[in-house]
């Protein structure tokens, strides 16, 4: 990596990424009405900023550039967070205004720099900038990066936001970072029992699952090797044994009601003895 050169307005000649992670209403904010806003941001501050995709309670945006576009973004992220705040007061008994908060995701192998020894240099940063800096304990599921949580006025974030980034170009990542990426809401499946299960596979299978209820399906259980009907249960019942595929012929299953005219003995199931 080049060394760092510092500009005489504090700012930094280099280029950098930084990724945010957000709720879905903080996206919405972002993005705007028709995407103006985010359109806006991208123009006044010569950042590109890119939202993930996907239907997730949480989204990634990922804001690339000049270290000077960089902090226009972030400026411009941080004060409509405050304007939506003030907007939300207008009709809430609240007196106290809450900060302003911003995650960071960053690679864990670089948080050991931002805490500094003994917490020396997350304790600078808070005492410097006046801003609350926090960095999670634990990774991110399935990644190898934390969120690093950032409250307070729009200028402090952005004072704070700065020292991160000096911070994350002297200490660069060590080894190979798997990102974060967030999940897809789970859809509730409901089955034809009652029983419901979070489900990701998408509301189609929902649907399926609520036509079910509707259609009851017959229950077995097994005893030795036949399968009977089990007439207190309208869900599938475990099989409670495997069932032999070398066989030449599968296992075959019939609903033995009352008063079926064919319904089939037992001894006529394959692998039941056949000189009874």
């Amino acid at each position: 990596m080049e060394p760092i050169k510092v500009q005489s307005e504090g700012g930094l000649n280099v280029t950098l990424t930084i990724r945010l992670l957000m709720h879905g209403k903080e996206v919405g904010s972002i993005i705007g009405k028709k995407g103006e806003t985010v359109k806006k941001m991208r123009e006044d501050s010569g950042a590109r900023i890119n939202i993930s995709e996907g239907n997730c309670p949480e989204r990634i945006v990922t804001i690339t550039g000049p270290t000077d576009a960089i902090f226009k973004a972030f400026a411009m992220i941080a004060y409509k967070f405050e304007e939506d705040i003030i907007n939300s007061m207008s009709n809430s008994p609240a007196t106290s205004k809450p900060p302003v908060t911003l995650r960071l995701v960053v690679p864990a192998s670089q948080c050991g720099s931002l805490i500094g020894k003994g917490g020396s240099k997350i304790k600078e940063m808070r005492e410097s900038t006046g801003a609350q800096v926090q960095v999670a304990g634990d990774m991110l599921p399935n990644s190898t990066e934390r969120a690093v949580t950032i409250s307070g006025a729009p200028e402090a974030i952005i004072q704070c936001v700065k020292q991160i980034c000096v911070v994350l170009l002297e200490s660069p990542p060590k080894g190979a970072t798997i990102p974060y990426r967030p999940k897809p809401a789970s859809t509730p499946v409901i089955f034809s029992g009652g029983q419901v299960r979070a489900d990701p596979l998408g509301a189609s299978t929902a649907n399926l699952s609520l036509l079910l209820q509707h259609q009851p399906l017959p229950a077995y259980t097994i005893q030795g090797q036949y399968a009977i009907p089990h007439p207190d249960q309208q869900v599938w019942m475990p099989v409670t044994r495997p069932v032999l595929m070398n066989s030449p012929f599968p296992m075959m299953l019939h609903n033995r009601t009352p008063g079926n005219q064919n319904q089939r003995d037992p001894s006529d199931v394959w692998g039941a003895d056949q000189n009874s």
